[in-house]
């Protein structure tokens, strides 16, 4: 592809045109693949030889979906998993080994502390948690054992915005690798990679997608790290399917036009619960008044369509402002063009103990907010009667 600017590289990079001549990107909806000798099979099969081998390997459509991604993400290569956690197990399973040390940001997807917790430890790798903005636990914590360092940002539901590049020159300094989630960015709103990060997880079924339609994950890294993880897929064989890659390339065509609509919606959002007499606090990049909204500003193009609020009363009242609300979707997704809600303590994170809990900050009368594309006074007035029934 030419130096096409992201907007462009959105709707047509990757892309490979069959002999039927389509316009719109073909679904290749097919388990293996056909040689037309036992030679070229026996080729592609030894990699003698380019080509598609089996699905779980390669497919031309989950394909076009990866090297689109990675374009956005201004990544060499990519690689795409059937779901976000799958993209986590693919890179943990692909890198780590018994006596190696990940050193992990607290408040993280509560799955995602499950899964380093209960099933890495479990063959003998550590797993250490810090504060995420703590650069001096950082430091601490990093240390020649260290192979994988991973965290959020902005990290939900709290939005805490950790700096990429102070991180990574941390993690580099011991030979470690640094893994960033930035799903609730998105390629739209920020890049990782050209930030210090080495690779970059992102949970497709979100913003990605937009629609809430389907799953899907990805790692997007250099073509040497995409290379291990890809020998991971052909043997456990976490893989895309054909049509979720098809829904996810339309998804990455309108993206950046999606992400600034939620912007634009979550900020006015905020803004109004900010000064709502029964909000304790809001959690949002967007507002001055947000402890890292400086680098937010630095590290992203804008603060995207996520953010959280408190109220007093704790669980009851949360839950009476979820109830109370008829626009709002109650789910525990996010990234949909209908505005979502949900209480993290009993759903997202409820998994975690109460003491997780509280070192993450996941409080009871926490709301998270996934703020949609309808009309915002819509989406404004349904949260002012809904806080009206406390």
């Amino acid at each position: 592809m030419p130096d096409y600017k992201d907007a462009t590289n959105a709707i047509h990079s990757g892309v490979r045109q069959t002999q039927e001549q389509e316009n719109s990107e073909a679904i290749f909806a097919t388990s293996s693949f056909a040689y037309s000798s036992a030679e070229e099979a026996a080729s592609k099969f030894s990699g003698e030889e380019n080509g598609n081998v089996y699905s779980r390997f390669t497919n031309p459509t989950v394909e076009l979906f990866e090297k689109r991604l990675a374009t956005l993400e201004k990544g060499e290569a990519a690689i795409a998993t059937s779901s976000g956690m799958a993209a986590l197990m693919t890179m943990a399973y692909s890198l780590l080994s018994a006596g190696d040390k990940v050193v992990c940001s607290r408040n993280i997807f509560g799955s995602t502390v499950k899964f380093f917790s209960t099933y890495t430890t479990k063959f003998g790798v550590e797993v250490v948690y810090v504060d995420a903005t703590d650069y001096q636990a950082w430091e601490d914590a990093i240390d020649e054992k260290t192979k994988l360092c991973y965290f959020e940002t902005p990290s939900n539901p709290l939005y805490e915005v950790v700096d990429v590049q102070r991180v990574a020159d941390l993690a580099h300094e011991k030979g470690a690798l640094l893994c960033v989630d930035t799903v609730l960015a998105t390629p739209a709103l920020q890049n990782p990679l050209t930030q210090g990060a080495d690779i970059v997880m992102q949970s497709a079924t979100k913003f990605i997608d937009g629609q809430g339609r389907t799953l899907g994950g990805a790692l997007i890294s250099s073509k040497e790290i995409v290379e291990v993880f890809t020998a991971f897929m052909r043997s456990a064989g976490p893989c895309m399917s054909p049509f979720n890659a098809w829904v996810l390339v339309n998804g990455l065509e309108t993206l950046a036009l999606r992400m600034t609509a939620h912007s634009a919606n979550a900020l006015k959002l905020a803004q109004f619960l900010e000064a709502h007499p029964k909000v304790k606090k809001v959690n949002y990049g967007g507002l001055p008044s947000h402890k890292y909204h400086e680098l937010a500003k630095r590290q992203q193009k804008d603060f995207g369509g996520l953010l959280s609020f408190e109220v007093e009363g704790g669980r009851e009242a949360a839950w009476q402002v979820i109830n109370s609300a008829n626009l709002v979707s109650i789910t525990g997704n996010l990234g949909d063009t209908k505005t979502l809600v949900t209480h993290p303590a009993t759903t997202t994170h409820g998994r975690l103990t109460d003491e997780e809990k509280a070192k993450a900050g996941i409080v009871e009368g926490l709301i998270r907010v996934s703020v949609g594309l309808e009309d915002i006074e819509d989406i404004i007035t349904d949260f002012d009667g809904a806080l009206s029934q406390i």
